[in-house]
């Protein structure tokens, strides 16, 4: 079956499925405790797939499909990036002007719900842990030409429109987990907080 045969949910899946492969074979010098806990690492990637158009994901899960019959771990090539362990892997301007768009998305939601997102990476660089910013650059270094242009396409789409992806994903994230909305799921967080 082709990427262009499956439902989107399906071919998510298997997206999904393959990363997952990869991202539990990385060795590092401290295991990301996701690894341990593939339930939030699907549930994390499936949200940020779901904002993704058809064109985008059916060139992803070739890079991946490639990379693995190649034996190449592409998880394990996106955290040595973030890590500045291996020198860069594409230099393709489109990844910064993606990174750019992205990191003022999640500005943007940091200001709407600041409970709910400041729990996760910080926006950019900061003293604890690696930045969105960061972590983004690293992924998108390790996808394709054809998958980056396909993602850059619909990004500046999106971003001309005024919507946010970021949001998107997020709103199925929260979904996902069982919150009703964004701001259920940023009510009942903040009230954890206090």
């Amino acid at each position: 079956m082709t990427p262009e045969d499956e439902t989107r949910p399906a071919l998510i899946d298997r997206i999904v499925g393959l990363e997952q492969e990869m991202f539990v074979a990385v060795v590092s010098e401290t295991p990301a405790p996701c690894q341990q806990n593939t339930d939030a690492f699907r549930t994390m990637r499936r949200s940020q797939f779901y904002a993704w158009p058809d064109d985008a994901l059916e060139s992803y899960f070739d890079d991946l499909t490639v990379a693995k019959a190649a034996g190449k771990n592409l998880m394990t090539l996106k955290y040595a990036r973030m890590d500045d362990r291996i020198p860069v892997l594409n230099t393709d301007p489109l990844i910064q002007e993606i990174v750019a768009i992205e990191v003022e998305w999640q500005h943007r939601l940091l200001q709407k719900y600041p409970a709910l997102i400041g729990r996760g990476r910080p926006v950019e660089e900061a003293d604890i842990g690696v930045s969105f910013k960061r972590y983004l650059a690293g992924e998108l270094e390790t996808y394709s030409g054809r998958t980056l242009a396909c993602l850059g396409r619909h990004v500046k789409a999106v971003y001309r429109r005024g919507g946010n992806m970021s949001e998107d994903v997020y709103r199925h994230m929260v979904r996902s987990l069982g919150y009703q909305s964004l701001e259920e799921a940023e009510a009942v967080t903040a009230g954890r907080e206090q």
